[in-house]
């Protein structure tokens, strides 16, 4: 099953919808304008809140957890690396490869795939392809890979303050 995020370029909260295959809207995903760390809902189109994304404060790294049903499932994790982008999953035994500021990648658990994701290029606003292999993935999937996507918007946003001093 594939499931398409498309960001909205000028927004001041993150707020866009998950498409599925066929051009529906099967989600809505909102930030939250005043928290305290970062806090990204995800919604199904009947208002329920099926996943949260929330950001650990006072990391030395950037760090998400990802919440289903109420439980935290997940912890997205940057790793201390020189050389290239290194991220870890805790918690559900799943692993990722791939060229994540591409943002085409895979996690997998156990040689098995469990999403892969691809940038749509020549697109207004960031465009991405879920393509999810098991149903029963879909909402861990989509929230681990949009918290990727914090983690990675986190450490760029770090990296630029430094930048400019």
């Amino acid at each position: 099953m594939k499931l398409y995020m498309r960001q909205k370029v000028f927004s001041w909260v993150d707020r866009f919808t998950v498409k599925d295959e066929n051009g529906h809207d099967k989600y809505r995903a909102e930030g939250e304008f005043f928290s305290f760390g970062k806090k990204l809902h995800i919604y199904d189109m009947a208002g329920m809140e099926r996943a949260l994304i929330q950001e650990k404060v006072f990391s030395f790294l950037p760090r998400f957890f990802v919440f289903v049903g109420g439980q935290q499932v997940a912890e997205i994790v940057k790793e201390l690396t020189f050389l290239r982008q290194k991220y870890r999953i805790d918690g559900l035994g799943w692993k990722i490869n791939g060229d994540f500021w591409a943002h085409n990648y895979e996690i997998v658990q156990n040689g098995r795939i469990i999403v892969t994701i691809h940038k749509q290029w020549m697109t207004w606003g960031d465009c991405y392809e879920l393509d999810i292999a098991d149903e029963r993935d879909e909402i861990a999937a989509l929230a681990v890979v949009l918290a990727i996507d914090c983690v990675i918007a986190a450490s760029s946003s770090s990296s630029n303050a430094g930048a400019g001093n």
